[in-house]
């Protein structure tokens, strides 16, 4: 009798708890399997930067690294075993390598054979051309804390192989062109090595975060920045970082030179000659810190041409009581969105060619959602722009041509990279150097 009542206990337990667990366990696996396919279907599923690699024979399933992404829908469990869903949202924080239990997981960049995006560079950060780097967000990786590294690597390798044939004032020791984190982390340490630098930007220290819009949300993770100190928040917004590049620019007499736009690096007489829009300079050795977005891509539609049409959004707080269009899913165009959206009185609709927004970070996905719910963004899936007027928009849409009324018309189309620049110049990516090996 009692051992029957044990076994009716037991089978108790086992329908209360464990049985609505693998129901839930199934859906879930059935829902990621789901998801995989509908990335694969829409491209999403391969990233573009860094990425966690996972050692198939070494992981184990249990989903930790899954439910310590900060992104969320990266990672998923596929026929027992880790898999990235959507790598497009992948941006390398790495924590699912720290969550992984078994150490099945590495965040990297993988084969770089196989891509004809990445540039090749060594340990340091220097590429086939001897003297010449590329750090930052160009070599395919994300995070600020990445970038502020590399600039750092590169330039702490310069110092300790720099050889000089000769004492030419003219002749620098380091050009550092992107006066973003990595080239400011360049810059810095050139300082503490006391080489003869300079820094070239279009614009001015800040970088890409220039482009952000106002109060943006940055993640870092601690991070040291050469001889400012470390950042230990874990968030910073837009503002609070420029003032922390502002006030170490000032604290260490940082030399940057804004209005340059690089047009060619070349080499000539044991130097590089680096050439710009409006002036050229001499140097030992060069670091590429720019950016991977590039010049805006355009529509290409007719009235794009028009003032009322921009690529990026500076200061929200700009524009009140407008009717906007925002035409793009990513990250950039969630955000213009989320900011225009929380001005008074703006009208915002978001235009973008897919059936659902799948590359934007889990907060702005959050965000957005919010305020559609609220109906203060309304998006209109499935649409490209095929005219812009003064005062209105039209759209190719599902059900035919839509036109509506538009004070202004932002677009987050990407950019086009300066991979054709780095071509010029004679940089390798991952894919030429693989085939050089092969044929060689």
């Amino acid at each position: 009798m009692e051992s029957l009542i044990i076994w009716i206990i037991t089978a108790i337990i086992v329908m209360v708890i464990l049985v609505p667990y693998f129901i839930q366990f199934r859906r879930k696996l059935n829902r990621d399997k789901a998801l995989k396919a509908e990335a694969q279907e829409l491209g999403a599923d391969q990233p573009i930067a860094q990425f966690p690699q996972i050692n198939q024979l070494e992981c184990i399933g249990c989903g930790s690294c899954v439910d310590a992404c900060p992104e969320g829908g990266v990672l998923g469990i596929v026929m027992g075993k880790a898999t990235i869903i959507n790598g497009l949202k992948c941006v390398g924080h790495g924590m699912c390598a720290e969550a992984c239990p078994v150490g099945a997981i590495v965040i990297g960049l993988g084969d770089i054979s196989k891509r004809d995006d990445i540039p090749f560079t060594d340990e340091h950060f220097q590429t086939n051309i001897p003297g010449l780097y590329v750090v930052g967000e160009l070599g395919g990786l994300a995070l600020i804390r990445n970038a502020i590294k590399q600039g750092n690597v590169a330039v702490e390798h310069i110092a300790k192989t720099l050889k000089k044939q000769d004492e030419d004032d003219q002749l620098l020791d380091v050009l550092i062109v992107g006066a973003g984190p990595a080239g400011l982390s360049a810059g810095l340490t050139a300082v503490k090595y006391n080489l003869n630098y300079l820094v070239v930007d279009r614009q001015g220290a800040g970088g890409t975060i220039l482009h952000y819009p106002r109060k943006k949300l940055v993640m870092t993770r601690p991070v040291e920045i050469p001889l400012y100190g470390v950042l230990d928040k874990p968030e910073y917004t837009k503002e609070e970082l420029l003032e922390i590049w502002e006030d170490a620019q000032k604290k260490f007499n940082l030399k940057i030179k804004s209005g340059l736009k690089l047009e060619n690096v070349v080499q000539e007489n044991g130097h590089f000659k680096v050439i710009t829009n409006l002036e050229s300079f001499k140097a030992r050795t060069v670091v590429l810190a720019l950016g991977r977005r590039g010049t805006p891509r355009k529509l290409n539609v007719p009235g794009e041409e028009q003032g009322k049409v921009m690529y990026r959004l500076l200061d929200a707080e700009a524009y009140q009581n407008d009717k906007i269009l925002i035409v793009g899913g990513g990250d950039s165009a969630i955000e213009a969105a989320i900011g225009l959206a929380h001005q008074k009185g703006n009208i915002i609709t978001i235009s973008y060619r897919k059936d659902k927004f799948f590359r934007i970070k889990k907060r702005n996905a959050e965000r957005i959602e919010k305020l559609i719910e609220e109906n203060k963004v309304f998006v209109i899936y499935k649409s490209t722009v095929k005219e812009i007027k003064e005062k209105s928009v039209i759209l190719n849409t599902e059900r035919g041509e839509v036109e509506i009324e538009n004070d202004y018309v932002f677009i987050f189309a990407g950019g086009e990279p300066p991979f054709a620049l780095l071509k010029k110049i004679g940089i390798q990516f991952g894919v030429e150097v693989a085939q050089n090996a092969l044929a060689g």
